[in-house]
């Protein structure tokens, strides 16, 4: 898509720098350069005032990644855009059948409505719950990585979404200030959410978390 627009040597591109390493790989295979713009932390996806941030004059387009399920604000981004003429892309997450999305929204508000001592994810009506993604408050990635092992050896799968967002990895590293990606590569946690799970792999889900209460003090 970059290429057949025309994007390549001399132009940047503003991508997010948590999650996909392939957006900014893309942008470097068309011959331009990546710039990392910080996410909104409720979608992870990239915030309009951060890109509208780092917009210079070399800019001349925005790859917008969807989320987890969550899509990113187009409209806004859409503005941004279009007040300094740039093209805006999107990476869009593969689309599951409708029963399938309901039922991971069902699971979704079981959780959201009993875990404790995790921030749940940020409501939304267009949310399709890929992932379902909590926060781990306390000091950042110790206490998110001390919880994963917790809950593991209690026989519940979960996994780290982003280990390590892309401005920190070889051959992309540079010295950029984007609190929120580094803020949530540090916390958050993609616990089940599979349509097929039972009640009872649900409930066992919440007891698993819920009996971790004690081990951070969570700093809302």
């Amino acid at each position: 898509m970059l290429r057949a627009a025309g994007v390549g040597a001399g132009d940047e591109v503003i991508v997010p720098a948590f999650g996909n390493v392939e957006v900014a790989e893309a942008v470097i295979l068309a011959g331009a350069t990546p710039v990392f713009a910080d996410i909104d932390p409720a979608t992870y996806c990239l915030d309009a005032a951060e890109v509208n941030a780092v917009v210079g004059p070399r800019t001349v387009a925005v790859v917008a990644v969807h989320r987890f399920g969550r899509p990113a604000d187009m409209a806004r981004l859409w503005d941004v855009g279009q007040r300094h003429g740039l093209l805006l892309l999107e990476q869009g997450e593969s689309k599951a059948p409708y029963d399938e999305v309901e039922e991971r929204r069902a699971h979704a508000a079981f959780l959201d409505g009993r875990l404790r001592g995790v921030r749940t994810p940020e409501r939304g009506t267009e949310h399709t719950y890929q992932q379902y993604v909590v926060r781990v408050p306390g000091n950042g990635r110790p206490d998110r990585d001390a919880f994963a092992r917790a809950v593991r050896s209690r026989g519940i799968e979960c996994h780290v979404p982003v280990k390590t967002p892309v401005h920190r990895m070889p051959g992309f590293r540079c010295d950029v200030c984007l609190p929120e990606t580094e803020r949530a590569a540090d916390e958050t946690l993609a616990l089940p959410i599979d349509a097929v799970l039972t009640k009872r792999e649900m409930q066992r889900i919440v007891s698993a978390c819920n009996a971790l209460g004690g081990l951070l003090q969570p700093a809302f």
